[in-house]
């Protein structure tokens, strides 16, 4: 089964919101996130979630986690910002497991966090703050050809094959945020990307971060960049 909302219905940005807490997993606005989801907990919050505004918050623990998927505990701490995104792609396996993948719309700062539902979180978040995120930047310039230089580098030192033919052709807002989802960064790196003030000010900062990590030793895999749960 696949479930493929428009993308001209309204999305309203309600006042409580399921998350989802996995550490080094990036979720930007007008991003994809794939999903495996096979716990119990966020099997009931997928589903709930499909019941009513399809929106869940995607947000990283803020202290390390030590249960080998990057998820932690129940209620492990959390960053002050994430991203919400809406369920764009749903499907069920025979073994029970949902498929989705989320489309980021917005971030949000959490103010409070409410009691468990069926075994998820759910937070009081504030959009204000970053009103301007369901917006497309329409004059978005940045210095590309610096960027895919040290990306260059920074495939090339961790062995990574990527089509530049194609990276090169990308639109510039897809390309900046598709790099900055994808790119094995550490937990810290990608907050600091989810909370970077604009396009602009993002942009910079993922160039600053594959010219920094193309002249480092490679980190060993920060565990959190896996997108089952």
């Amino acid at each position: 089964m696949s479930d493929r909302p428009s993308t001209r219905e309204p999305i309203v940005l309600p006042q409580v919101l399921p998350i989802f807490p996995l550490t080094g997993v990036l979720l930007l606005p007008r991003g994809r996130l794939p999903l495996n989801i096979f716990e119990p907990r966020y099997l009931a919050m997928t589903s709930d979630a499909l019941g009513g505004e399809r929106l869940i918050g995607m947000v990283q623990p803020s202290e390390p986690q030590n249960d080998g998927r990057g998820g932690g505990g129940i209620s492990p701490a959390l960053y002050p910002v994430g991203c919400a995104g809406r369920l764009t792609q749903f499907s069920e396996t025979d073994d029970g497991r949902y498929l989705i993948t989320l489309t980021g719309v917005s971030r949000f700062r959490i103010v409070e966090e409410l009691p468990l539902l069926s075994g998820y979180r759910r937070v009081v978040p504030d959009w204000l703050p970053f009103a301007d995120d369901r917006r497309r930047p329409e004059d978005f310039a940045f210095d590309r050809e610096r960027l895919l230089r040290g990306l260059r580098g920074y495939f090339a030192q961790r062995k990574i094959e990527a089509d530049f033919e194609a990276i090169e052709k990308a639109p510039g807002e897809y390309l900046v945020t598709s790099l900055a989802m994808a790119c094995p960064f550490a937990p810290s790196e990608k907050q600091a990307l989810l909370e970077a003030s604009d396009l602009d000010a993002r942009a910079e900062l993922l160039t600053a971060l594959v010219e920094m990590a193309a002249i480092e030793s490679p980190r060993e895999d920060n565990g959190g960049a896996g997108t089952r749960h």
